[in-house]
């Protein structure tokens, strides 16, 4: 790459390059290098003045160096300005010999025919001794040579630039581009250290996509906590495969069967009740040694993990509000499984189990307590930082005593109910359980 001495070279360059060849066609030529109006231009004679009027960011190199910089600030590669260069060359002479014109000819055949300017000739431009000025400079040895084009401007560009940037009277003049010159910091890098061994790996685009989450069970039932399910899809199986559940902070679950059109796995026991997601994910074995890397993901797919409640009971600590009255307070005690957060929406449904055939069955729904029983201090926080409970005590308000089957939902999701499934006995085929028995 160059220094900042590449611009000047090229101009320099350019210039020694024109002066010998143009000089052979029109004699008495001399290559200037000022402002078209500047106070030091000649004002008479053969002469070709080159001036670099614009310089602009090559589109194909400004951003091959970036990032330039590690995250931590440590210099990685060198900076890099590309540049192009235009340059606007004017000719003067003899009118009458149509002297500009004929140094216009030959300017043109001259860039047409070696459009690149050669090391050699940047060498001899820098080793010049009326221009030790560039000694310094190493364009020559840049990996991408200068090469010349000619532009095209219309007629307004021209009055512009004329009027604008020189003010002065027209003269013959045409427009070249030169690219690319590379202009390189003088900062040294740090050179990393090789690698050692290099994977290439071609990996098909097969994303994994579920299309039914189901119970692994002859028999159909509703989701519980720990049970065995079945995710059946398409482009299922990878190299490592898992499953993880949204809404959660438990740790991906590894099945323990995969196929392509099949996951089974048993689900952890932690998940709460409710609507749950859980989407497969698939990781790739790559490296030295293979080691699992990110890879596809599936589509998120829902499925009801319903709650499951233990024989509920009326506890013994049947309090006494009043006195004088003798007014109790009464209350249904439910184990859940799985546990039951602070947040989470639960009620108890009863239904009279066994009603008389000459009314219908009573039914009742009734709320858990605030933060579902879970005891607070004075600020509403829990006290000893308790988010969730495995038993809550539903109290009982305008309840008939009487035998009752329970049922609970937990954010909509509703727990099972027992089935009586003996042909001989008299509820065959009617829910029998849980039970809760009233006084």
């Amino acid at each position: 790459m160059s220094n900042h001495l590449a611009i000047a070279t090229v101009t320099a360059t350019l210039a020694q390059f024109l002066q010998s060849v143009v000089e052979q066609d029109v004699s008495g030529l001399t290559v200037t290098t000022t402002r078209p109006d500047g106070a030091n231009a000649p004002v008479s004679g053969t002469r070709v003045n080159i001036y670099l009027y614009q310089v602009t960011p090559n589109a194909a190199w400004r951003n091959a160096d970036l990032p330039t910089r590690s995250d931590d600030g440590r210099l990685i590669q060198k900076p890099r300005a590309a540049l192009d260069l235009h340059y606007l060359l004017t000719f003067y002479g003899s009118e009458a010999q149509f002297e500009p014109q004929r140094l216009l000819g030959s300017t043109v055949r001259a860039l047409h025919s070696q459009p690149v300017l050669t090391r050699e000739q940047i060498r001899q431009t820098i080793n010049s001794p009326t221009l030790t000025f560039l000694a310094q400079s190493n364009l020559a040895e840049d990996i991408e040579l200068i090469k010349f084009t000619p532009t095209s401007l219309s007629l307004e560009e021209l009055s512009k630039l004329w009027g604008v940037f020189f003010q002065t009277q027209y003269t013959l003049s045409t427009t070249y581009q030169g690219t690319v010159v590379l202009i390189e910091g003088d900062d040294a890098p740090g050179a990393p250290l090789p690698v050692l061994e290099r994977n290439v790996y071609t990996v098909p685009f097969r994303v994994p996509v579920i299309q039914e989450i189901k119970l692994d069970a002859a028999t159909i039932g509703p989701i519980t906590a720990g049970s065995s399910i079945v995710i059946v899809g398409r482009a299922l199986g990878g190299d490592v495969t898992q499953v993880s559940f949204g809404g959660s902070l438990l740790p991906p679950v590894v099945p323990a069967s995969v196929a392509d059109t099949e996951i089974k796995l048993t689900l952890p026991a932690d998940l709460r009740s409710g609507v749950q997601g859980l989407q497969v994910e698939q990781q790739f074995l790559m490296g030295t040694p293979p080691a699992p890397h990110r890879g596809f993901e599936s589509n998120v797919a829902a499925f009801v993990l319903a709650p499951v409640i233990t024989q509920p009971t009326l506890p013994s600590f049947i309090t006494p509000v009043d006195p004088v009255t003798q007014q109790v307070t009464r209350k249904i005690s439910v184990n859940f499984k799985p546990i039951v957060g602070r947040s989470q929406r639960v009620t108890l449904l009863l239904n009279e189990f066994n009603p008389p055939a000459t009314r219908a069955p009573r039914s009742f729904i009734l709320s858990a307590p605030r933060d579902n029983g879970i005891p607070v201090d004075n600020q509403g926080n829990p006290i000893n930082n308790q988010q969730d409970t495995a038993t809550i005590d539903f109290e009982i308000k305008g309840v008939p005593a009487g035998d009752y089957l329970v049922r609970t939902q937990v954010d909509g999701a509703e727990s099972p109910l027992e089935r009586d499934l003996n042909n001989a006995s008299p509820t065959f085929n009617q829910f029998i359980g849980p039970q809760v028995t009233i006084p």
